[in-house]
């Protein structure tokens, strides 16, 4: 049977040994890739998650949060170890990523950042991931997301998503 599809970030996985599931779904959205994959999937929001490069000038670091919730800067910050971070421009992140918005995957990236996932993953057998593509998602578990990063896991999630902490 013919792969979904062919990613760095499955090709990531496979050299990894590591189990997970794609799913593919029709995108036509130029923002909001999150929700338009929970509402295509018919998955709760709460199990999909985005990726969001942040920097501090010195330093790339991935969050990994559900895409029902914001990232705290300062929470994610805290996690990584640093002062301050703000959100990475689409240029870096595309650079740095060698995806494009809407599909950065935390895995298979041109090289490995520090990643934090948000706690909440550990609610779920298994959670949504971009998988390198725009309408590709891969479903894994949250440890093997841990395992496969070395993934630092803390509450980075804004407790209220209309403040930016």
């Amino acid at each position: 049977m013919k792969p979904i599809a062919i990613t760095p970030a499955t090709k990531a996985l496979d050299s990894q040994g590591l189990t997970y599931t794609l799913h593919k779904y029709e995108s036509s959205v130029t923002n909001g890739f999150g929700d338009e994959a929970a509402t295509s999937m018919e998955i709760a929001p709460e199990r999909v998650f985005k990726t969001i490069l942040f920097t501090d000038s010195a330093i790339v670091v991935v969050g990994v949060s559900p895409v029902s919730a914001e990232i705290s800067s300062k929470k994610l910050a805290a996690a990584a170890g640093v002062r301050n971070l703000t959100s990475a421009s689409v240029q870096l992140a595309e650079r740095v990523t060698g995806y494009v918005v809407g599909g950065i995957s935390p895995f298979g990236q041109r090289q490995q950042h520090v990643t934090v996932m948000d706690e909440s993953a550990l609610n779920f057998t298994t959670i949504y991931v971009s998988g390198g593509r725009r309408g590709l998602e891969i479903e894994i578990a949250p440890q093997d997301l841990m395992k496969s990063l070395q993934a630092i896991c803390a509450p980075i999630a804004a407790l209220d998503a209309a403040k930016k902490q």
